[in-house]
């Protein structure tokens, strides 16, 4: 394969919009002096890729997961199976579980855990395509969860779900 560019020398991965809220969220966890850790299923490492794409970003974000497979997300981090099994892998019982077991699966102040349904299939009745689950979870007890449905795309879902993960995240880091 020859040694070409993909992208134009101004062109970015994210949109412009994506990077500076991720720049905010890691100012807002570098002021805290906290480390930032992302367990991601639907989005399969975009908010770690957003956050890491700006400069600077190895100093505050420490790790992330991707757990795709339903049986990952539904055990994944130490989140118990009849969770999964009681609520479903795409579940804010699940994000919820993910959030705060990656807490203990790290050294980061703040953790934010998404899951969803980008499409075109899976979804049902009550959570159809384009939902998407996310919650933030801190080292000082603090919870935040939230429930989209996004239109559109796959890939317009994804970069949905990873800018309201990134809005969430830099709303509890104040």
């Amino acid at each position: 394969m020859p040694d070409t560019a993909l992208l134009q020398a101004d062109e970015t991965l994210f949109p412009a919009p994506l990077l500076t809220l991720a720049a905010d969220v890691l100012a807002a966890a570098r002021a805290r002096n906290i480390r930032l850790a992302a367990a991601e299923t639907v989005t399969s490492g975009l908010v770690a890729a957003c956050l890491t794409s700006v400069s600077g970003a190895s100093e505050i974000f420490e790790r992330g997961y991707v757990l795709y497979h339903s049986s990952a997300k539904a055990t994944g981090l130490d989140v118990p199976a009849a969770v999964s099994a009681a609520h479903g892998a795409v579940s804010a019982e699940v994000t919820r579980g993910l959030a705060q077991g990656l807490l203990d699966h790290s050294d980061a102040g703040a953790t934010v855990a998404i899951t969803g349904y980008a499409g075109p299939g899976g979804g049902n009745a009550v959570n159809p395509v384009g939902t998407i689950f996310i919650a933030v979870a801190t080292r000082n007890g603090g919870l935040a969860e939230e429930r989209h449905v996004f239109p559109g795309s796959r890939d317009n879902v994804r970069l949905c779900a990873v800018q309201a993960a990134l809005a969430l995240l830099k709303s509890q880091l104040g």
